[in-house]
This record gives structure tokens, C-alpha cells and sequence, in this order.
């Protein structure tokens, strides 16, 4: 039989993934994971600093690495950005919109501003990075894939946490209505929703032992996800081994849906 084999399925060799919210947590893990299988990496985030040690981890792999500085809650600030990378970094091929924020607030509480900051970084600004990535793609008519960072609240309601779970919902919208309008130009659109992670984002909520105990007795697999655990999918959704994929969310919980 002919045709890509199993190993080179999951070969990302040639490709460039640009990552937003790379500088640290599930977006540096995804940006070194996908080095690690070939590809070079545009690691965005809002702090150069933070980006410099993500983008050596990337060279040390023997990979191309270019950082670059973006707010994604700022529209002008993303078309600057694609306007920097259009002059000094390889056309992505792959992007990973990873960058978010969270703030728990019960709703009564949330004002206006938050609802923006919140809104405007996970959902706006991940559908004009989108654009942004898609533009050239759609012009040369090469291929891609992006995968948009969902979230258990892109299926289930939690208090305290309405803005963010709008965002995350809204995600799922994005990525199904992309998926259709975007197919016929060969790019791919798919969605990560992690479960329970301990990152800088989620951080608050591990200090409370009572609240890992009741989240853990929630979870068939016994234990929360290690980023690591993020790796795997997304060079499966990013690669050829997803060729026939696209507007799906896959679910890193650790059976946490499941059991509901």
C-alpha cells in the first residue's frame, strides 16, 4: 500500500506552528511538543523576557525559533503582529490560539471591564489571530491547521466563572463556523479542551486542598492532567494524522465529562 506512513503522520518536519500565550504553561508545552516533532516554532506573547528561555528549549531541539511580542486582546496589536511576521518569519502553517485569561468573579460582581478583558483576549482575539493565520494560507492556497484552545466550560456551566465560560463556549462556535467556511481552502479547524491543569492560570484554585479533593473524587483517572498530557492531541490535530478532521473538540480531562 501507498500513501504517508504511520510515523510520518505525525511528522510535522517543514511545518511552522505559530503559538499565542507561549511563553509559559499549556502554551509553551504545545510550542516545545510540536518542536519536538519537527516543526519550527513563532512564539507569541506579551513579555519578551518570558519568551526567550521557550524559544532556546526550541533550538536546543535543532528547530527554528522566533518570538515575537503581542497583547491578542488588542486588535491593532495583531495586525502589527502578522505585519512583523510577514517581514521576518516563515509563513505558520499551523496555529495553536492558546492564549487566554480567567478571572473568577461571581456575576453579580462582574463589571463591564472584566467581561471585556476576558471576552476580547480568549474569544475576539482568537478569531483575528485566525484571520490573520488564514489570510496568506487562503491567497498562496496552501493548506493549515488551527487549533483553538477550548475548554471544559466549552461544555458545561460553572459558577463564578460566567465571562470565561462565554469565552470558552463561544470557542466552540468559532472553531465549527470556521471549520465549514474555511474547509474548501484546505485549512483545518479543530479545538483542545483540557480539563483540570495546575498552570499559573489555574494556580488559585490548587491552594485549596478542599477543592482538589472534591475535583479529583470528580475524575475516573484519579489525578489531574500534566501538560505533557496536552502533547500528544495536538500533534495529532495539528499533523496529517487528522487530515479528515475538522470543527471537532477533543476533550483532555481525564474522563471528567464522561462521568457526568
Amino acid at each position: 500500500m501507498g500513501g504517508v506512513s504511520a510515523p510520518d503522520r505525525f511528522d510535522l518536519t517543514g511545518r511552522t506552528a505559530l503559538v499565542t500565550g507561549a511563553s509559559r504553561g499549556i502554551g509553551e508545552a504545545i510550542a516545545v511538543g510540536l518542536a519536538e516533532v519537527g516543526a519550527d516554532i513563532i512564539a507569541v506573547g506579551r513579555a519578551m523576557q518570558r519568551l526567550v528561555p521557550v524559544c532556546r528549549r526550541v533550538e536546543e531541539l535543532g528547530r527554528s525559533a522566533y518570538p515575537f511580542t503581542a497583547d491578542v486582546s488588542d486588535t491593532d496589536a495583531i495586525s502589527n503582529l502578522f505585519d512583523a511576521l510577514a517581514k521576518a518569519a516563515p509563513v505558520p502553517d499551523i496555529l495553536v490560539n492558546n492564549a487566554g485569561m480567567e478571572q473568577v468573579e461571581p456575576s453579580a460582581d462582574v463589571d463591564p471591564a472584566l467581561w471585556d478583558r476576558i471576552v476580547d483576549t480568549n474569544l475576539k482575539g482568537a478569531f483575528f489571530v485566525a484571520q490573520g493565520f488564514a489570510k496568506p494560507l487562503i491567497a498562496s492556497g496552501r493548506p493549515g491547521s488551527i487549533i483553538n484552545l477550548g475548554s471544559l466550560t466549552s461544555a458545561v456551566g460553572v459558577p463564578t466563572a460566567v465571562p470565561y465560560t462565554a469565552s470558552k463556549s463561544g470557542i466552540l462556535g468559532l472553531t465549527r463556523a470556521l471549520a465549514t467556511e474555511w474547509a474548501p481552502h484546505h485549512i483545518r479547524v479543530n479545538a483542545l479542551g483540557p480539563g483540570y491543569f495546575r498552570t499559573a492560570l489555574t494556580e488559585v484554585f490548587y491552594r485549596d486542598a478542599a477543592w482538589q479533593n472534591r475535583m479529583l473524587a470528580k475524575i475516573p483517572l484519579g489525578r489531574f492532567g500534566a501538560l505533557d498530557d496536552l502533547v500528544g492531541v495536538s500533534v495529532f490535530l495539528a499533523g496529517d494524522a487528522s487530515a479528515y478532521m475538522t470543527g471537532q473538540i477533543l476533550y483532555v480531562d481525564g474522563g471528567y465529562l464522561a462521568s457526568m
